[in-house]
């Protein structure tokens, strides 16, 4: 099953006395930042399962999903110069 762009509103939690309140995977410490630079780093999504195998295969979709809406609305400025 293919989890829904919206489904990480039931996966991703934010709690103060955790990871000093950034967001992860409920019922975890895993960091949703940790799974987003894996996967940006290289590593596939049954690297990280094996790493954390308190995730699920939908928890890191739910990860992508919580950084694409994070992100959206943002306007990102490149800092290169042009030559």
């Amino acid at each position: 099953m293919t989890p829904h762009a919206d489904d990480w509103h039931a996966r991703v939690h934010t709690d103060p006395a955790i990871h000093h309140g950034e967001p992860c995977v409920k019922g975890t410490r895993v960091a949703i930042s940790v799974i987003v630079a894996s996967l940006a780093d290289g590593d596939s999504v049954q690297d990280i399962l094996k790493g954390y195998p308190q995730l699920r295969a939908e928890d890191v979709a739910a990860a992508l999903n919580y950084a694409a809406e994070a992100v959206r609305g943002y306007r990102v400025v490149s800092r290169r110069h042009a030559s």
